[in-house]
């Protein structure tokens, strides 16, 4: 049984307290904890609260309901630009890349629980983590190409950086689900548990991070982020101007369209 108590709820998000540990719980379980404008405004203050309080020593990322996350809320829409097109960049900009960055850039250690999905921004997410553990049922999946849009997030460093570059092409590509043990397989994640074990050995894990050497985990982020993520920064900018380059296209378009319709995309190039 978790130890957790509810110390602040957001509208989408939930923060709860065991000793030094913080838990950031997404809580939209009827949308699979898809984000929307509300979503990632929680989140973001979510992530620095805990970030500037110097009393959390450890945060774990996890998700309320069938998922950890779904991706983008398609159906929630999009800001428009002075010319009517999608966004997209603004979105990234202001609104998924801070979080990430603040992710990263915390000076202490973040694990990400993940069950059911981990889809698109979803999967970023918790590739953001220092950690990531995993129920057996769960996948990840870079949908973005299936809706005509690249990997955003930062998740085109991420996963390369975990994976591999042909591992990596092989999930930005083809748009498919990775289950949890190839993920483990492929070292894209740190462990797999049973379903029913798995918020048990995450609970131990992020309690033993509570009490261990802050200063130390914060020295040996910073350094791990030096050598993997030196450029983070420039390539979060990069998702951002090619992911407004493909949302003036037609391709996204239908993209979006025949996912709202459950049917399957007819992409024509452009």
């Amino acid at each position: 049984m978790s130890d957790y108590e509810l110390v602040h709820a957001y509208e989408t998000v939930e923060l709860h307290a065991a000793g030094a540990a913080t838990r950031i719980r997404l809580n939209r379980p009827e949308k699979m904890n898809a984000w929307n404008e509300q979503l990632g405004d929680d989140l973001r203050a979510a992530v620095d609260r805990v970030a500037g309080d110097p009393a959390v020593r450890a945060v774990l990322l996890t998700g309320a309901g069938r998922g950890f996350s779904s991706g983008a809320d398609l159906s929630a829409g999009f800001p428009v630009t002075e010319d009517g097109r999608p966004d997209v960049g603004t979105i990234l900009r202001e609104r998924y890349h801070p979080i990430v960055t603040a992710l990263r850039e915390m000076p202490k250690p973040v694990v990400a629980s993940v069950h059911g999905p981990a889809v698109g921004i979803g999967c970023s997410l918790a590739l953001a983590s220092d950690l990531v553990l995993a129920a057996e049922s769960s996948y990840f999946l870079l949908a973005f190409i299936n809706i005509g849009l690249v990997p955003d997030g930062g998740s085109s460093a991420l996963v390369p950086s975990r994976v591999g570059l042909a591992r990596a092409a092989e999930l930005a590509l083809l748009g498919e689900r990775l289950p949890a043990r190839r993920a483990l397989e492929w070292g894209l994640i740190n462990a797999v548990h049973p379903d029913a074990e798995l918020e048990t050995a995450t609970d131990a894990l992020v309690a033993k991070l509570a009490s261990g050497p802050t200063l130390a985990y914060a020295g040996a982020k910073r350094a791990l982020n030096a050598w993997a993520y030196r450029g983070l920064d420039e390539q979060l900018e990069l998702e951002a101007e090619i992911q407004a380059e493909q949302a003036a296209g037609g391709d996204f378009a239908e993209g979006v369209s025949a996912f709202l319709s459950k049917r399957a995309p007819i992409f024509r190039g452009a």
